[in-house]
């Protein structure tokens, strides 16, 4: 499934509209703040169609998918929007993310844990705004807030980078470190980030990650960063994602790409947004002296006119 896909859910007292356009959506938050009731409509209207007083508006069917044969269910749906929540401990499981990972439906998690066995992105986490009040007579209207909407403090000028793997983006910014007397070092993984935090000093550190996948560990880092003031977040969606923003790769299609990717990233074929933008930017470079490798980086790229252009469309990070 591609798209955006607005959502509007109603009865005489509650409504809640909001747009999805990933195939993984997390919806976290306190107790009190609307998530269950919004289950519990979906659930209602699906059981008891008009009969329910409850509006779901969508192009695409909205489900709740919950019980022991949710795999089965999956199963046989396609192009569907699906709701569950963290009372269903299916989706902490490595059975679940293969599921979600085949499929072409969209998913609404409403938990407050993180699912490290799903490639979320941070752009992705949301709460519940509501306005209005339940013991009064006006309808309560409920939106969706990004919860990390300020996890960047920016622009930085670092003193230590350090990226979430060893891959190309490591190489160019290393590259970049030893050229302007940046430390530069490889996590080796969303997990060691950590580690790695710990020994850091008072210096000023940025950490580069792929925001379309990093989601699980976001809450942690963001804590760290209230803690840690020298520490800093730098998510683009992805290394492939700078260099196809960049303009230094010509396709007179790429920007309309890059201004909404959901009208192209097919979930079932993507398991997140980084595997799009890298297989994108491999597909465009094949037959160019910019052949893209995820693994090693091409040479070129740090050729002295192709690396400015690279680094003058990063504008969180000063180098």
């Amino acid at each position: 499934m591609k798209g955006k896909h607005k959502i509007i859910i109603n009865n005489n007292r509650l409504h809640y509209e909001f747009e999805i356009k990933r195939n993984i959506t997390i919806i976290r938050g306190d107790s009190a703040t609307g998530k269950t009731t919004l289950i519990n409509m979906i659930r209602q209207a699906e059981n008891l169609g008009d009969s329910s007083g409850i509006d779901v508006v969508c192009d695409v069917p909205c489900r709740v998918l919950e019980g022991a044969n949710w795999k089965l269910i999956l199963e046989n749906s396609s192009e569907t929007i699906f709701f569950t929540d963290e009372e269903n401990a299916f989706i902490n499981t490595e059975e679940f993310a293969a599921a979600v990972k085949n499929s072409d439906n969209y998913y609404v998690l409403i938990t407050r844990e993180n699912l490290y066995t799903l490639p979320y992105s941070v752009e992705e986490i949301y709460g519940i705004h509501c306005s209005g009040k339940y013991h009064d007579t006006r309808r309560v209207y409920n939106q969706m807030y990004q919860i990390y909407s300020d996890y960047q403090r920016l622009p930085v000028i670092p003193e230590k980078i350090i990226t979430e793997d060893s891959n190309s983006g490591y190489d160019f910014f290393k590259a970049i470190g030893e050229e302007r007397k940046i430390s530069c070092e490889s996590a080796g993984g969303k997990s060691n980030i950590f580690h790695m935090l710990e020994q850091i000093g008072k210096e000023s550190v940025c950490i580069i990650a792929d925001g379309a996948a990093i989601g699980p560990e976001v809450d942690r880092l963001y804590k760290y960063t209230l803690q840690k003031k020298n520490i800093h977040l730098y998510f683009p969606e992805s290394f492939e994602w700078l260099i196809l923003q960049s303009a230094l790769i010509q396709g007179k299609d790429i920007q309309a790409i890059l201004e909404n990717p959901e009208d192209y990233i097919d979930g079932r074929e993507y398991f997140s947004w980084e595997r799009f933008f890298t297989s994108l930017l491999v597909e465009r470079t094949k037959d160019s002296y910019l052949r893209y490798s995820k693994t090693k980086l091409n040479e070129n790229y740090l050729h002295e006119k192709n690396k400015k252009i690279i680094l003058n469309s990063i504008k969180g990070v000063k180098f």
